[in-house]
């Protein structure tokens, strides 16, 4: 089972109420976010995730361990025996429309005009359509059409 951060962890909350800035503090920097997004695309050894994200040891083994603290991904033992494997957990995997919405604004805002970059495709090699948000009807919700309400 994942764990689950609760106010009354180790943690100190950038803003206790905001469900935002309480998920940021938790997998927000860009050296996390890289790992999740790796350990998505495959990515399961100490030795991938250095490769994939050109991270130093020192800072990848801090990362790793917190994520798999914040019930992110798993440790476990490889099929050989001989080494740890990172697996994500379902919170980690509960991530993915995060990280698809950070790839489609960065394919929308981050590149020039015909610069070349990857795209994220389906089991029949189209593109992903657009995320976006909608509203209890199915209508587009946006910035102009939704408000923060406290709960509890």
């Amino acid at each position: 089972m994942a764990n689950t951060a609760t106010p009354d962890d180790a943690m100190t909350w950038t803003d206790p109420s905001c469900p935002v800035a309480r998920t940021l503090d938790l997998v927000g920097d860009r050296w996390s976010l890289l790992i999740i997004r790796d350990a998505m695309d495959g990515a399961r050894a100490f030795g991938d995730f250095q490769s994939r994200t050109g991270i130093a040891r020192n800072i990848l083994t801090d990362r790793l361990r917190r994520l798999v603290d914040r019930g992110i991904l798993e440790r476990r033992t490889a099929p050989t025996g001989r080494r740890q494997v990172y697996v994500l957990t379902d919170t980690g995997r509960d991530l993915f429309a995060v990280i698809v919405s950070l790839r489609q604004w960065g394919e929308r805002h981050a590149f020039a005009r015909g610069e070349g970059h990857s795209v994220l495709v389906d089991e029949n090699g189209v593109p992903l359509p657009e995320l976006r948000p909608t509203d209890a009807r199915g209508e587009p919700a946006g910035v102009d059409t939704t408000t923060v309400r406290k709960e509890g």
